[in-house]
């Protein structure tokens, strides 16, 4: 059931990915000021920065918990195929693996606590800022136990998520790298990135 579900999250992921390679680069009629390949690696790099993203060093902790997050869910996944392949790790790594991945999810509570509490989040939240925080955090929670006591319920909740994640906000994985290589493009071709001071 699992490596079905993860067969429909990859068609639905490759889906997404040729989606948008299919709408093509969007017409720029503005003289070129600048270099793009420099901007879009800056994108990737220093445009990612707390120090120059509002939205992160006005709430650094919420910033610091995201990033234990997203951390626990790459390694939580990079797991789920280590169960799948029967790849076993000693009982001291798996200690943390699990302690990290506990941490992970309590940082995902928080952020789901976050969201409901602040109105102005509220307000900006939908069902599936929900769905997908809780599938996460689960599944983080869910492969910390299960490095200890493996349990068939396990890949039942693994299933859940990769049937949910193509359909949902989690394909931001997708989206994300496309949405930084625009940005690189769009600011590099105006010579605004990378700033001069860096």
């Amino acid at each position: 059931m699992a490596l079905i579900s993860l067969a429909v999250c990859l068609m639905g992921c490759f889906y997404h990915f040729f989606k948008i390679i299919r709408l093509g680069k969007p017409n720029d009629f503005a003289q070129p000021a600048g270099m793009i390949g420099p901007a879009v690696t800056y994108s990737f790099t220093g445009g990612m920065s707390p120090r120059k993203k509002e939205s992160a060093y006005l709430h650094l902790p919420t910033y610091a918990a995201g990033i234990v997050y997203h951390l626990g869910t790459f390694i939580s996944i990079a797991l789920f195929f280590c169960f799948l392949s029967d790849l076993l790790f000693s009982r001291g790594i798996n200690f943390i693996f699990s302690a990290f991945l506990l941490l992970s999810g309590c940082c995902g509570i928080g952020v789901f606590i976050k969201r409901i509490v602040k109105p102005n989040l509220r307000s900006l939240s939908n069902p599936d800022d929900y769905i997908s925080n809780l599938l996460v955090t689960a599944f983080q929670m869910g492969t910390a136990v299960f490095l200890f006591f493996p349990n068939p319920s396990y890949f039942v909740l693994a299933a859940l998520l990769m049937l949910y994640f193509p359909a949902g906000k989690l394909k931001h994985a997708v989206n994300f790298f496309a949405a930084r290589y625009q940005l690189g493009v769009f600011f590099g071709r105006r010579g605004v990135w990378p700033p001069e001071n860096e």
